[in-house]
């Protein structure tokens, strides 16, 4: 199937610190591309790759499971590890579940790592009720296009395929027993209002992360998908400053020059 408009795979050779970006379940790189193209423009190598079964069709995403999503992000870090001197990474909601247990995977490996309202727990009735609807129903309403900012939308799926749901609720449980093995610096930023990811899904994150270099902000005037809304700019420019903090060649003219 065609890849749908903007949820293409981006990928930028820049210099030594690498910076891979996740996106959210049912969504697209179109999600992240213009953080992407933030950090590609200030000579960073970056890397934003298309999960399995994502940007095309939700009929696709149906026989894909945490598994395969998981995968694809742990192969473009490892080809990162391999190329950079530094690799940050960052993700937004689901993807920010993917970030955390890449981190816990491959600790010192990962300089750092970025949240966005990360996902941790598939909330509601409705995720007690997966096992047995997965096998009655194929999909549900879908969760993309959370977005405050008037004009600003999302490329992702308008139905969820309830057996990639009921992956996604077995990795959050995975994850979330995973993320004391998770001691790298952390930036997390979430909004006040979030229709998908509830507030306390962050709040868990942070209780149970092993870093002691944490830092949370709180984004006022974005919904969900606060790379695409209002607050996307304080995200980029936080996150700039993260890198800088950690790689003090990030920002020095010259010093991150590819070969």
């Amino acid at each position: 199937m065609p890849v749908l408009p903007g949820a293409e795979p981006f990928r930028h050779e820049g210099g030594e610190v690498g910076v891979l970006l996740c996106h959210g379940f049912t969504g697209s790189p179109q999600s992240l591309r213009p953080w992407a193209d933030h950090l590609a423009e200030r000579d960073l190598t970056v890397s934003l790759p298309l999960l399995p079964g994502h940007g095309t069709r939700w009929e696709d995403m149906q026989v894909t499971g945490w598994q395969d999503w998981y995968a694809e992000v742990d192969r473009e870090l490892r080809d990162l590890v391999g190329r950079c001197a530094q690799v940050f990474v960052f993700g937004l909601s689901m993807g920010g579940a993917l970030a955390l247990r890449l981190a816990a995977k491959h600790g010192d490996a990962v300089s750092g790592i970025v949240l966005v309202n990360p996902g941790n727990k598939v909330h509601g009735l409705a995720a007690h009720a997966l096992p047995v609807a997965r096998h009655l129903l194929r999909t549900t309403k879908g969760v993309a296009d959370d977005i405050a900012l008037e004009g600003s939308h999302e490329v992702g799926y308008t139905r969820v395929p309830l057996h990639a749901a009921y992956s996604l609720r077995r990795f959050f449980r995975l994850v979330d027993g995973e993320l004391p093995q998770v001691t790298q610096p952390t930036l997390l930023l979430h909004s006040l209002q979030d229709h998908v990811v509830p507030p306390a899904d962050s709040a868990r994150v942070l209780s149970r992360i092993s870093s002691t270099d944490v830092t949370e902000i709180l984004l006022e005037q974005s919904y969900h998908v606060a790379t695409l809304d209002h607050d996307a700019e304080r995200i980029f420019d936080e996150s700039y400053a993260f890198i800088g903090r950690l790689a003090p060649s990030v920002g020095k003219k010259g010093s991150t020059a590819g070969g």
